[in-house]
């Protein structure tokens, strides 16, 4: 027999061998129906797995959240069963479920087109209306080999040689089709339902290597309802108008080229909003006790075996040759901690020096596949908005908790209200001792309750030098990302030979609490500009307002206006191009200027401007002092605006 605990307390005997489904049956038919996978002691299985010990059980509905990873695993089998139906001969890879969806990977003489999507979607349709079983076999090594090389099947002849001797072979059927797989997957192809869609094709290298066979990747997006399929899909519609490498251009703020894969070249504009932010997040640090620094690019490739990056992250360092007059090897830094750490250690310090808060906007380099350079959402070269507190033990909750209300007023400054917090431990990697890493979790783990916000635990998934919290950001139309983090260190300064002096006069080394808000300051950038579709906030427009002539008599007063609204501490310039109004406006409502002054005879006699707000079709006329007053009133940042309003 057999003992089962259920989600309620409840703890039952069962027949040995018995299955998801005759438990599920025997509590209700209506229960059994509505099943479509099995979670015991937490993990996911097939329905119909025989249960051999003794476990926590849960049964998982089609509703359930955990069942959406299952939807779309067998939307991916579906659809390559549908691929194989229309063109036989066609070679099935690997298809795994992703973020929003799934792939399948295919090998043809000729690439699938999108024009062959809608066609794999009706068939699709068509075996989903059959409600095959989905069935698991455990075959023999030999008769999976000869199965797949008689079909013809010779990547997946490579895939079974790739699993590791001992490991049980998988076979899931679906009717008469089957694909080697882990599975576990729900109980028939009808519980997929018809919220899904293929999304796009793609050019993938077999295993990722570009000396293997070029394959033909087909995307797809599954959900549980029409409705939530319709909200993705306008959520990538919205994505996409909100693209910020397009807006980047329309806006005029920065480009890239081959000459450097990865790394940004920030046009005028662009640079005066990257400036913009780091005015901002200057005043911020100071306003906290930090002191700004900066530390070399270029150090000795030693430092970072020391630290030890060049162990963990060798394929994502920038390294120098050796020089016949110089034998040292020297790295780009891919990050500001070790320089940071040299600071700390010039210098005698006491514990009265703590905590000792030190900020950088350095810039950083890493290695990143040309294949996952993405705008400036990826790049291989940027800049962090990086800082290290050094404290004691006994400060790193409270210095933590400092550290997490800053953030959240930072992110509320630029209108990001939703902030989701994880909390990440050890991973299996990682440097020293497990007492170690005891203190600096449970002391994080205090401020995080010290803050009373609830979070979420990412488990293992912590720097290899100490635990951290993440806070990932909600944009306007749904989407994640994950910007700022906090870690404690209790490794790094060890293997690096910092130390302060106690209260006892003993030598101590200290707690280093790594620290960065923006993240990348290019990424940020890049969300900032996709969560405002280009509409920026007044004050941070690179240019806030453009001063715009009817008709050339208006010249002269227009030169004035600039001139006033410069003064006033607007970005502002002027267009007294010889063109019609209209185009000037649809012109400068492309490159996202917020406001455009308008000035004709009329406003000139009564020194007035008619101001024209981006998407707006309205205009007012104000006089010219209290227009500038106003806009430049709106113009200030929110952190001055609160010392204005404290005064």
């Amino acid at each position: 027999m057999v003992a089962l605990t259920f989600p309620d307390g409840a703890r039952r005997e069962y027949p040995d061998n018995s299955t998801g489904f005759d438990i599920a049956k025997g509590i209700s038919p209506s229960l059994a129906k509505r099943t479509v996978a099995m979670a015991l002691d937490g993990v996911l299985i097939d329905l119909n797995d025989k249960i051999e010990k003794d476990a926590k059980i849960e049964f998982v509905s089609r509703d359930d959240p955990r069942a959406l990873e299952l939807i779309r695993h067998d939307a991916a089998h579906v659809m390559a069963e549908a691929v194989q139906q229309l063109w036989p001969g066609t070679q099935v890879t690997i298809g795994p479920v992703i973020e929003n969806g799934f792939y399948y990977d295919f090998f043809r003489n000729e690439p699938f087109t999108p024009e062959d999507l809608p066609v794999i979607e009706k068939t699709m349709r068509e075996i989903i209306a059959k409600d095959k079983p989905f069935t698991k076999e455990i075959w023999t090594r030999d008769q999976a080999k000869k199965f797949f090389k008689d079909k013809g099947e010779n990547f997946k002849v490579e895939l079974v040689d790739a699993i590791p001797p001992g490991e049980s072979l998988k076979i899931y059927k679906q009717g008469d089709w089957l694909d080697l797989c882990r599975g576990p997957h729900m109980t028939s192809t009808g519980k997929i339902g018809n919220a899904f869609k293929l999304m796009k094709v793609a050019g993938a290298y077999w295993r990722g290597d570009a000396k293997n066979p070029m394959l033909t990747r087909i995307y797809g997006t599954a959900w549980p309802e029409q409705k939530q399929l319709d909200e993705y899909i306008h959520m990538l519609e919205e994505a996409e108008k909100r693209d910020h490498r397009r807006l980047g251009r329309e806006m005029d703020l920065f480009h890239f080229q081959e000459d450097a894969p990865g790394a940004v070249f920030w046009h005028a504009k662009g640079w005066t909003l990257f400036e913009t932010l780091i005015a901002y997040m200057r005043r911020r640090q100071q306003e906290a006790g930090y002191n700004e620094v900066n530390t070399p690019q270029l150090m000795d490739s030693q430092l970072w075996v020391t630290t030890g990056h060049m162990e963990k992250y060798r394929e994502m360092l920038f390294l120098t040759e050796k020089r016949e007059d110089d034998e040292r090897t020297y790295t780009i830094k891919p990050m500001n901690c070790p320089g940071h750490v040299q600071l700390f250690k010039n210098g005698l310090k006491s514990y009265r020096d703590l905590p000792l808060r030190i900020a950088e906007f350095g810039k950083v380099h890493r290695f990143e596949p040309s294949g996952a350079l993405h705008g400036l959402m990826r790049v291989r070269a940027f800049t962090q908005d990086d800082a290290h507190i050094f404290v004691t033990e006994e400060q790193i909750t409270e210095v933590c908790l400092g550290i997490h209300h800053q953030l959240l007023s930072i992110y509320s400054d630029f209108g990001f209200e939703t902030v989701a917090i994880k909390f990440a431990d050890r991973p299996e990697k990682r440097v020293g001792a497990d007492d170690v890493w005891d203190k600096a979790e449970v002391s994080l783990l205090a401020a995080l309750k010290a803050a009373g916000k609830p979070y979420s635990h990412n488990k293992g998934e912590g720097a290899f030098y100490g635990p951290k919290l993440e806070y990932v950001l909600r944009d306007a139309i749904g989407r994640d990302w994950q910007c700022g983090t906090t870690q404690v260190d209790l490794n790094l300064p060890g293997r690096l030979g910092a130390f302060y002096i106690a209260a006892s006069g003993e030598k101590v080394t200290p707690v280093m609490i790594h620290r960065a808000i923006f993240g990348s300051l290019e990424r940020f950038i890049g969300i900032l500009i996709e969560q405002h579709a280009g509409h920026l906030p007044l004050w941070l427009s690179p240019v806030q307002a453009m001063v715009c002539t009817i008709t050339s008599d208006a010249d002269g007063y227009a030169g004035e206006v600039l001139a006033a609204a410069k003064k006033a501490g607007l970005r502002v310039d002027a267009d007294l191009r010889n063109e019609k109004i209209n185009y000037k406006v649809r012109e400068h409502s492309l490159a996202k200027v917020p406001v455009l002054l308008v000035v004709g005879k009329k406003e000139s006699e009564s020194r007035s401007v008619s101001i024209r707000r981006l998407g707006s079709e309205q205009q007012s006329v104000m006089p010219l002092e209290a227009a500038l007053a106003a806009l430049a009133a709106e113009a200030t940042p929110p952190d001055l605006k609160r010392g204005q309003e404290a005064t």
